[in-house]
């Protein structure tokens, strides 16, 4: 199965990013942008975690999908043409400072 994905995604609690990378802002624009999979940045930060806990729901083994309540306020921001499925994934970064 061939998919489109970002693997590495900065949100809205990381440093010189926007403050509407939420949830339902990455489910709006990966569907306009045609990534169907897109990894969650650093889950283990707990303002982030906390929000992906409140909007996240498990969908099929290891991915989420964004709750149909948060959807619903943004699927009418789409294409028709645009709309599809959009996973996400728990992701972090290693770093060795």
């Amino acid at each position: 199965m061939a998919f489109i994905a970002d693997l590495h995604i900065d949100f809205c609690y990381s440093r010189a990013t926007s403050k509407e990378m939420n949830p339902d802002n990455i489910f709006k624009w990966a569907q306009i942008k045609g990534v169907t999979v897109i990894a969650t940045g650093d889950f283990t930060r707990p303002l982030w975690f906390a929000e992906l806990r409140e909007k996240l729901e498990p969908a099929e083994e290891g991915l989420f999908a964004l709750k149909k309540e948060f959807q619903d306020f943004k699927i009418n921001e789409v294409s028709v043409s645009c709309k599809a499925d959009v996973r996400f994934f728990l992701s972090a970064e290693v770093s060795s400072i």
